[in-house]
């Protein structure tokens, strides 16, 4: 199995914050996205392709307006956008970097090995959004708890279809240079990146944080998850 860096997951109270966030952080306005019927979430997209990463992109996500989930009542949303300590968090400090997602070809199969080791990664779910060049497919890894697991170092997962979303992406003028994940038990998140052919992301002991470094049109810019 391998499994590549897919796109940072930068969570906002508004998608309008986001935006604003990302013209103030970034120097760029972002990319059109869409709407996620099954989770009642929004989201607009920035290309972030780099030799190391030339697929990458940045998400910027939030729950839509007077939009329910579409899952089932005892379900919440993913990323932990349901978590009121989280929403706390992004309401009084802006959007903010929090997860990564990894493409693979085998998302049951990845699924599976880190069930092996201790991990729930969760089920994998059948998704899909609209887009000018037509629908968009994919599967992802989804808890019914909605928990990004290891303060977000541990990757969600995705399978696309046919099509990929950055095939449709104009460039930015940003680009993703590297991506670390710190935890106080690297072995455990070692392990999981290996069990699933992870590769482009440096692992290092210490208080949760994922730390994503950018080349942007104002320089060099580094995202931080925090432990959030």
């Amino acid at each position: 199995m391998t499994s590549q860096v897919d796109h940072l997951v930068v969570l906002a109270a508004s998608l309008a914050e986001g935006v604003r966030w990302c013209e103030s952080v970034l120097g760029v306005t972002p990319g059109p996205g869409g709407e996620h019927a099954l989770m009642g979430t929004h989201n607009r997209l920035v290309a972030l392709a780099s030799p190391v990463y030339p697929r990458a992109y940045l998400e910027l996500i939030a729950i839509h307006s007077g939009a329910p989930c579409g899952r089932t009542s005892s379900t919440r949303r993913w990323f932990d956008l349901d978590d009121p300590e989280i929403q706390l968090q992004l309401e009084k400090n802006g959007p903010q970097l929090a997860h990564f997602v990894a493409r693979t070809e085998r998302a049951e199969a990845c699924v599976r090995a880190l069930a092996r080791l201790g991990l729930d990664r969760g089920e994998v779910l059948q998704a899909s959004r609209m887009t000018p060049q037509g629908l968009l497919q994919w599967k992802i890894s989804v808890r019914d708890d909605g928990e990004r697991l290891l303060f977000g170092t541990l990757p969600t997962l995705i399978q696309w279809g046919e099509v990929h979303p950055a095939q449709a992406m104009a460039p930015s003028g940003v680009s993703l240079l590297s991506l670390e994940a710190r935890h106080p038990r690297p072995d455990l998140l070692r392990a999981a990146y290996q069990a699933i052919g992870l590769a482009g992301v440096a692992l290092g002991q210490g208080a949760p944080n994922l730390v994503a470094t950018l080349q942007t049109p104002r320089g060099p810019v580094v995202l931080e998850s925090k432990g959030l």
